[in-house]
């Protein structure tokens, strides 16, 4: 699904050289769902903003579902952007003046489907995530967790192969970001490929697979890899005590 090799990602200036990502490598198949964690500055905005094809890379080789996105020019990688990657951020970006309908229906008009095709996939996403009784509310009318939802539901409406999610639980509190979480478990249960950025240890053990980010590369250690080792080690002091008392 998603394949990077060797990618580098520089910015430079006139006095200033900076290295985002370096010889960066990751595969995600299709149908996973990728936790990444990492300290800020690490590379994890650079990495979804690549993955989303936002941004170019220096160096490297970048395969989306197969296709080579290095060197397509803007049209292309608008083009496949549109039909193959969605998009959930942090803030919602819910349209204050439009209702949610309206909301989800802008990008679709943009796509160019018929008024017909917008309205089925609308409906057919609201009800995914459960709102689909709420299509004429208004975004102030609705929780922060719902809101989420609506976003949510705008990226599923394109029907990409692929979510990409910056920190979609980062505005929430714990039982909304629950919820969210396990809205976004669902979807993947139902084939789509999630990759999701977070600063949170138990939202990152949500997914099937846990990367960690380090000065612009893939680190060996995973949060799932660390909670095994203290898994075992517990086990471990267990099996000792139990030894020691026979």
């Amino acid at each position: 699904m998603l394949q990077m090799q060797n990618i580098n990602k520089i910015f430079r200036t006139e006095l200033v050289e900076t290295h985002a990502l370096r010889e960066f490598n990751l595969t995600v198949n299709a149908g996973e769902f990728v936790t990444v964690t990492g300290p800020s500055g690490s590379g994890k905005t650079t990495f979804l903003n690549i993955a989303g094809l936002l941004e170019e890379v220096s160096q490297g080789k970048y395969l989306l579902d197969g296709v080579d996105v290095v060197g397509l020019k803007d049209r292309e990688l608008s083009r496949l952007r549109n039909e193959k990657i969605g998009f959930i951020f942090q803030s919602f970006n819910l349209i204050p003046d439009l209702n949610l309908f309206e909301n989800i229906d802008v990008p679709l008009r943009y796509r160019g489907f018929s008024s017909k095709e917008r309205k089925r996939r609308i409906e057919e996403a609201l009800e995914k995530v459960g709102l689909a009784a709420r299509l004429k509310h208004m975004p102030a009318q609705l929780s922060g967790g719902q809101q989420q939802r609506v976003a949510i539901a705008r990226a599923l409406a394109g029907e990409p192969k692929f979510l990409l999610a910056d920190e979609p639980t980062g505005n929430l509190d714990s039982l909304m970001a629950r919820q969210v979480m396990e809205l976004l478990k669902d979807i993947n249960k139902q084939g789509t490929t999630i990759v999701m950025v977070t600063h949170d240890p138990a939202l990152a053990r949500s997914g099937q697979r846990n990367i960690q980010i380090v000065d612009g590369q893939v680190s060996d250690f995973s949060l799932f890899n660390n909670q095994k080792q203290e898994f075992n080690s517990q086990t471990e002091q267990v099996n000792t005590k139990e030894t020691e008392a026979v």
